[in-house]
Formats: C-alpha cells, structure tokens, sequence
C-alpha cells in the first residue's frame, strides 16, 4: 500500500481502450495521466503506454487526471496529448489556486500553440477532470468539460463533478429546474460541450466562444448543484470508490441505467478489479445504444484491506 492524502492507504488503477463493441473509432483520442507517491507517471502518447520519472517529486504526493480529446474540432488526440504532457511539467500542487494558476497558464500557452500551428482550422480542445493529492491534506479537484468525478458506494454512484453542457448554461439563466437539469444530463447523451481546455468555453456568454476557461462555483450555479463547483477540496470516504472518466461510458441511451449498475461492479473489490469489471461490463454487456467512443478511466480507493501498492495502467 502507499501512504498518501489524508494518512490514508490508496490503492489506484487507470485505463484507456479505443472503445468497446462492434463500432469503434478510428483512434483513441482520450488520454490520462498518472503520477503515483514515487514519482512515477504513466499516460499515452501516439496511442502506446509511456512512463516517466518525475525530478523532485514530494513522497506520497499523486495526480490523476482523464482527458477526452474533441476530435470534432480536429487534433483531438494532439490536444489531449499536449495536455497529459503539459501536466507532467507542472510542479506539485498544495492548494487550489495554485493549481488553477499553472493550468490556466498550460491552457493560454497550448492555444496559441494550436492558433499558430492550424491558422486554417478551428482550434481543437479536450475535457480535463483531474485529482491533486497532497500527502497531507484534502485532494483537490480541477474540472473542465464533460468528463466527470464519480463516488460509488455499495448504495450509489454519486457524480462529483458538473457537466459543462448546454443544459448547464440554461440551468444557471434559470431556464431548466433541476428535475429537468438531471434528465438532460444524466438521463441522456448528446455530444455537446460548453467549456473544454484549449478550446475555451460558451458559459459566460453563450453566444460567443470566450478564449478564457470558467469555473463554475456557488456564485454561478444553481441552488442544487452549488455544493459541487469545479475547482475545490474534496473528501475521500474510506468506504468508498472513485471514477474519473470519459464520456464513452455513458454516451447511450440510457445512461442512469448503466450507471446504477456501478455499485454492483466495484463492491468489494481493490482498484484493479473495479476497472477490469466495468470495462468488462461495457463489452460484454453494454449499455442500450452505446455509442462509439473512447473509453479512459481511473479507479481510486482509500484504505480497506487487501489492496495492493498503486497500479500501473494497461496498454490500451
């Protein structure tokens, strides 16, 4: 086991697949990054599993972090590739602002990289939700986009993290109640996004794309999901599981259908074999109208019994 945020014991496992089923994309355009209480990081470049030593890295210090890349707006692979590198340079993190400062300078430097390198075609972008975890101290989460943060527990799976959809943007003009917030977002799927890193975001002013990146925090949100801004500390329960994850785990038709089968899939199990059963669960039995998408995923789980030393991830 290592010891990590909280004092805790933690156990994490990652993965990324092209996809699942029949209907695949062409390429993997998500990514991930790892770096575990040693200093060692794992993420993808070109497609194929690299590692790395990070210099100076504090003992028992991680950071998880999943990337889909918008491939709709060209180089999404690139985009999210770029951002898993760029994460490697950053220096560990004790507070939010801190955090929020290095990655709003990554976003602002890798645009003009992108404006000078395709001047002819729209900029491209990529979600990032990601965990800074202290060796002391609360992990801090930092989201951007449409990827999301879940706890799952014996009873629930609970998202952490708010979707950076049109349907929020209503939700915060006072346009759809929660009910119908929930239905849209967590009810259905549609390949929407109003805010990705690089690419820049549509929730200040819809009617424009805002270079700048914009968190949503208690100001801004509705009253139901003002417990949920984007940049904050978190608490990790001892008998709980988290999931970072992209989209590809529930762009289907019923997405709460598949969801609520995750209490099932990682009760009991360490961090390895809760990701192995829900990838496992998507090609054996998907979700009703699963659509063809990118798969990336982090599992982590603080203390219990049994757990083995922080997993590297699998090839994809």
């Amino acid at each position: 086991m290592l010891e990590g945020a909280n004092g805790g014991r933690l156990d994490v496992a990652a993965q990324s697949r092209i996809g699942a089923g029949p209907a695949q994309r062409l390429e993997n355009q998500d990514n991930f990054l790892t770096i575990d209480a040693a200093g060692r990081a794992s993420y993808l470049a070109g497609g194929a599993m690299q590692s790395a030593q990070v210099d100076g890295w504090p003992p028992g210090h991680l950071r998880l972090a999943v990337m889909d890349g918008m491939g709709g707006h060209g180089h999404g692979r690139e985009a999210a590739e770029t951002v898993a590198a760029g994460l490697l340079a950053i220096p560990a993190c004790l507070d939010v602002d801190t955090l929020t400062r290095y990655l709003e300078g990554l976003h602002f430097r890798l645009q003009q990289r992108f404006d000078d390198l395709h001047e002819a075609g729209p900029r491209p972008g990529t979600t990032l939700t990601m965990l800074e975890m202290p060796a002391t101290g609360n992990p801090l989460l930092w989201h951007a986009g449409d990827s999301r943060l879940y706890e799952i527990t014996p009873r629930a799976a609970t998202p952490l993290t708010v979707d950076h959809v049109p349907a929020t943007v209503l939700a915060m003009a006072g346009l759809l109640d929660e009910a119908a917030w929930w239905r849209h977002v967590h009810g259905s799927h549609a390949p929407q996004i109003a805010q990705a890193f690089i690419l820049g975001n549509t929730l200040a002013d819809p009617a424009r794309l805002d270079d700048g990146l914009f968190g949503l925090d208690a100001a801004t949100l509705p009253p139901w999901l003002r417990a949920l801004p984007d940049r904050r500390a978190i608490h990790l329960r001892i008998d709980a599981a988290y999931l970072l994850a992209t989209d590809g785990f529930w762009s289907c038709s019923d997405p709460a259908e598949f969801v609520a089968r995750w209490p099932r899939l990682f009760a009991g199990g360490d961090a390895r074999a809760c990701l192995d059963a829900l990838f496992d669960e998507m090609a054996q039995h998907p979700p009703v109208g699963v659509q063809p998408d990118n798969l990336t995923a982090i599992v982590l789980r603080v203390g219990g019994s049994g757990i083995d030393e922080t997993a590297l991830p699998q090839s994809p």
